[in-house]
């Protein structure tokens, strides 16, 4: 059988499940259910998958999130390809771009192809049903996997499965079918031939790259074109910037499956497999009620939370005390700038808070108060006029880029460990309780030679105090 290399999708931005997601930093990067975040349980769902050759994972992403995800990938001691889109273009030219990565050494793998942002419960189950997969997608056949359905969601949309297809549990598929209405979702769910779209899918790079130029060529020559003027620099694969954006946007249901399912024998074959393993897209926040453990009230508790005659009540607390009394079915949801109280029917709407918050220009929609970035991250602890204050972290053996800025100065106190400090054409280190201070107009670079984080407390003042107000003479991060 040909090995098999997980690919993880990690391009959408969670804004259900705002102010926890956001759009510099969505819900796949968050350890919204145990310690690892979703995209990290992602790539760990296929460890120990017994009969299958697993090579390393593929990451497609959005360039803006390369660095959080390449430590999140060593972090899990993991060594993989991350694969940037300079722009969003939906699943199916992502996972062209994958396919052409993954035969680039002339191999031709099979792509289990992951979205980031979903939950497994049931890792035997799902790595059963892949092992099924595997199998069939070797022979050339295209896979996804139907979620067997408890209950009429209208959330989700719909594959009818059709005969039975070969010895591994598959079917063949009818048709796919657009999110219904409640009476249509309850008469699918009595009819028992429907299943919910997951989202995942199984084929060989080779038989994917014919049928998506079978079905859209434009796209596939868009991606070839792209990825031949792409370059790599470690385990960044990147693809031609402009060439990329002309490419058209389609999901991959739209431009390839569903014409499978219509197909008269000119494209491969496509099949659904049944999976009942605790599935969820979480894709709002009664989504995330819904799996997370409950207590016998029903309630959900993260943080220092109190909670007094509740029931079936999610509460999330990141930094101060959440107190709540006599409530039922609410979302309360606390981040160090922004409070979210919502009943559970209508988290949907979550959306329309982060639409009015991005009309109006204001950060709490794209941004949390802790920012990360390659090197570390800092926090906007306090701002007033003409001052702000930031709590930084370097991480060990990382470097800011050596900058200036045109209208502000900086003072600088380490807190805990070394930073090493370039101001002019001096260099030097500044430990714990001692600080120092970065005039206006000064070039200057801040390092961490130790082996543990640095951190350390800046204070800005000037006239103004935007981020935009750098001005990078090297960096080694290539910004």
């Amino acid at each position: 059988m040909s090995p098999l290399i997980p690919v993880v999708l990690s391009g959408g931005s969670g804004t259900r499940l705002w102010p926890l997601s956001r759009e510099k930093y969505p819900k796949q990067l968050l350890p919204l259910i145990g310690d690892d975040s979703l995209l990290q349980a992602t790539v760990r769902r296929v460890e120990g998958l017994q009969g299958v050759q697993l090579g390393a994972p593929m990451v497609v992403c959005n360039e803006e999130y390369r660095f959080v995800i390449a430590e999140q990938l060593r972090l899990m001691g993991k060594r993989g390809s991350i694969l940037l889109e300079p722009v969003g273009r939906n699943t199916a030219p992502a996972v062209t771009l994958a396919a052409l990565a993954a035969m680039r050494d002339g191999s031709d793998s099979i792509l289990l192809v992951m979205p980031s942002d979903h939950v497994i419960l049931d890792n035997p189950a799902f790595q059963s049903v892949v092992r099924q997969g595997a199998a069939l997608a070797d022979a050339g056949v295209v896979v996804t996997f139907g979620i067997t359905p408890d209950s009429p969601e209208t959330g989700y949309g719909y594959i009818q499965s059709g005969a039975a297809f070969g010895d591994e549990g598959a079917r063949s598929i009818a048709r796919f079918v657009e999110k219904p209405d409640l009476a249509t979702a309850q008469a699918y769910l009595d009819d028992g031939s429907y299943l919910w779209n997951s989202g995942l899918f199984m084929m060989r790079a080779s038989v994917w790259l014919s049928a998506i130029g079978n079905c859209r060529n434009d796209i596939l020559a868009a991606c070839k074109a792209a990825w031949e003027q792409g370059s790599a620099d470690g385990e960044f694969l990147y693809v031609g910037k402009e060439t990329f954006a002309q490419c058209p946007k389609d999901s991959i249901d739209y431009a390839v499956m569903e014409r499978i399912a219509a197909s008269d024998g000119s494209l491969p074959p496509g099949v659904v497999i049944p999976l009942s393993a605790g599935w969820s897209d979480v894709g709002a926040w009664d989504a995330l009620w819904d799996v997370l453990p409950k207590n016998e009230d029903g309630n959900v508790v993260q943080g220092d939370v109190l909670l007094y005659d509740c029931r079936n009540t999610l509460a999330m607390a990141e930094g101060r005390l959440v107190a709540c009394i006599g409530v039922e079915d609410l979302i309360v949801v606390e981040t160090p700038d922004a409070i979210l109280v919502a009943h559970k029917s209508k988290t949907q709407d979550v959306k329309k808070v982060v639409d009015h918050l991005k009309r109006e220009g204001r950060a709490e929609g794209q941004l949390h108060r802790k920012v990360f970035r390659p090197w570390g991250s800092y926090d906007g602890v306090d701002a007033g006029e003409r001052f702000l204050v930031k709590r930084i972290i370097v991480n060990p053996g990382s470097c800011l880029s050596l900058q200036m800025h045109h209208h502000r100065a900086e003072h600088w106190i380490v807190v805990r460990g070394t930073a090493k400090v370039t101001r002019g054409d001096s260099s030097y280190l500044v430990t714990e309780n001692e600080s120092t201070f970065i005039p206006l107009g000064t070039r200057h670079r801040l390092e961490n030679p130790g082996r543990l984080p640095l951190e350390m407390i800046e204070v800005q003042s000037g006239s103004y105090l935007g981020e935009d107000d750098i001005v990078r003479f090297d960096d080694v991060y290539g910004r």
